[in-house]
């Protein structure tokens, strides 16, 4: 072993396993409490917040009326959305690809950082944040069934690019002038998709002085959070700096994932105790 192999850094292969193990247990710790929290303790609260908190999603048919015509009616509420339960969830998925990484997955994770890859990073994004910009739309009025789909799948779609655009330019090297940018410029497009709806809602709000201050606390934040992923990844291809590392950006993937789910899963929390 060279003395460059024996130095042993935070970006060395089994240190990143078992960063993948620490993180893994970090987001399972959180997940369980909130889990806990949202099934055992919140319901038997008495006095603090709202006794349950849950967001119902309605969807919209057409009904024909004499004398009137086609008349778009809202149905009844079709199901719930347990927004605690579901919050703990993305915490716990996160836990769950982690624990693939570092175990079962290991090796083929190494196999795939030496080429500029980690699909399962991308796999559990697209589940992950999806259900987390679902969650924050909802608190901005979104409610037909249809829409929080159409959110969900475009939210997914963009993180889908982002493992194309790893795909494709696995090899190519950050001095290269070849990087295909095609996957990173239509992920950004798909990607204003959910925020665009989220505008929209806000914009026709008349009564956005009512909204809690926790709500534009989650929305700033994973607004934050959310940029910063891209810019991650256009530092990586540029090849800035220490991102001249593939290592380096994978690091920083699983940092801002981390920072970006504790913090929101805990104004969620300080949330469900408003009135």
């Amino acid at each position: 072993m060279t003395t460059k192999d024996a130095t042993v850094d935070k970006l060395s292969f089994p240190r990143l396993i078992r960063f993948n193990k620490i993180m893994g247990f970090v987001h399972l710790i959180q997940g369980t409490l909130m889990m806990l929290f949202a099934l055992l303790w919140y319901p038997n609260l008495d006095g603090l917040g709202t006794q349950t908190f849950t967001i119902p999603v309605v969807g919209n048919y057409l009904e024909f009326i004499p004398g009137e015509g086609l008349v778009l009616t809202t149905t009844e509420t079709l199901f719930e959305l347990p927004f605690l339960p579901l919050t703990a969830s993305f915490l716990l998925i996160s836990a769950l690809f982690h624990f693939i990484i570092a175990f079962p997955y290991k090796e083929k994770y190494v196999e795939g950082l030496k080429q500029g890859i980690n699909r399962m990073r991308w796999y559990e994004y697209a589940l992950s944040s999806s259900l987390m910009i679902v969650l924050i739309a909802s608190l901005f009025g979104v409610r037909d069934i249809a829409v929080f789909a159409l959110i969900a799948l475009s939210n997914a779609a963009m993180n889908f690019f982002g493992l194309d655009m790893e795909l494709l330019n696995s090899g190519v090297t950050k001095t290269d002038k070849k990087i295909n940018w095609l996957p990173f410029i239509f992920g950004s497009v798909i990607g204003l998709a959910p925020w665009l709806a989220i505008a929209f809602y806000i914009g026709v709000n008349p009564n956005l002085d009512q909204v809690p201050g926790f709500v534009w606390a989650i929305l700033g934040t994973y607004f934050i959070a959310f940029n910063t992923f891209p810019v991650n990844m256009f530092l990586q291809y540029k090849g800035v700096g220490k991102f001249k590392n593939y290592l380096y950006g994978e690091r920083g993937y699983i940092i801002l994932s981390l920072v970006a789910k504790t913090i929101l899963t805990w104004l969620v929390l300080f949330g469900a105790f408003q009135p």
